[in-house]
């Protein structure tokens, strides 16, 4: 299936202010680009391309010093047209035959706070066999526990503070289920990307960002969404990292404010 992903946002500047966007789609996904989601800007600015830690790609620009700049890219992609499917290994390794490069995704960070939700997760957890079948109780339980509402969403809420609220939008999910998995010894990691709407029924809410995470199981990383909670069609990485604070859509050392945005995931025809 050919899938056209893409977004608009348009930044208010009042001042020249730096910036690093992660907004492309992520290297791992190279293989499937029909027509890549090359970046633009309007009035132009001048760029550069850099990969994190993490290997997202990122982009550096300085914004203009009054009025406004609109980001804007298209790609094509091709992905499967089925719902996702888990692979058939699903076993929980022991933390001393984890790979060097999954380490950190065991420890607590800055909005998955592993030590205030230990006891959470093993009262959980802690009864059911080690692997998938305590990944998915707690993408249920995260699921059933947060009610979403977007009216509510605050960059700064945690995982702790997500569970404390029983609130918050997909971000909470990912990073409530991401906390209670390192806590009982699974490394999760958080990602954000596109997410389409293909078989599924009517009505179709507006297109946005999302986020889920990647568990490490099976000498493989398997991706769980606990804010959707059931196999999709038509899921795109942008980023991955510890939690949100790795992948912001957009970081700005200054005054940018995001005054508007327009996110595109559907078939093409």
């Amino acid at each position: 299936m050919k899938l056209r992903v893409g977004f608009q946002l348009t930044y208010s500047c009042s001042q020249a202010t730096p910036a690093v966007l992660m907004l492309n789609t992520h290297p791992s996904m190279a293989d499937r680009v029909i027509v890549p989601d090359r970046i633009s800007f309007d009035p132009p600015v001048a760029f550069t391309h850099y990969y994190d830690a993490f290997g997202n790609l990122c982009t550096r620009i300085v914004t203009p010093s009054q009025g406004s700049l609109v980001v804007a890219t298209e790609g094509v992609l091709d992905v499967p047209d089925t719902p996702e499917t888990y692979p058939a290994e699903d076993n929980q390794h022991p933390v001393e035959e984890l790979p060097h490069d999954c380490l950190q995704f065991l420890l607590g960070s800055r909005y998955c706070e592993t030590d205030l939700l230990s006891n959470v997760a093993w009262a959980l957890v802690g009864g059911l066999p080690p692997g998938r079948p305590r990944v998915l109780a707690i993408c249920d339980y995260a699921h059933s526990h947060i009610k979403f509402d977007y009216k509510t969403a605050r960059p700064t809420r945690t995982a702790f503070e997500a569970h404390q609220e029983g609130i918050g939008v997909c971000r909470d999910y990912a990073q409530l289920a991401v906390a209670l998995c390192r806590a009982i010894n699974i490394p999760a990691r958080y990602c954000t990307g596109y997410i389409s709407d293909v078989n599924l029924p009517p009505p179709y809410a507006a297109q946005d960002f999302c986020a889920w995470f990647e568990a490490y199981l099976g000498d493989s990383w398997q991706t769980f969404d606990p804010r959707n909670n059931a196999p999709r069609t038509g899921r795109v990485l942008m980023a991955r990292g510890r939690d949100a604070t790795d992948v912001p859509i957009s970081m700005t050392f200054g005054d940018a404010a995001l005054v508007a945005f327009e996110v595109i995931c559907e078939p093409v025809p």
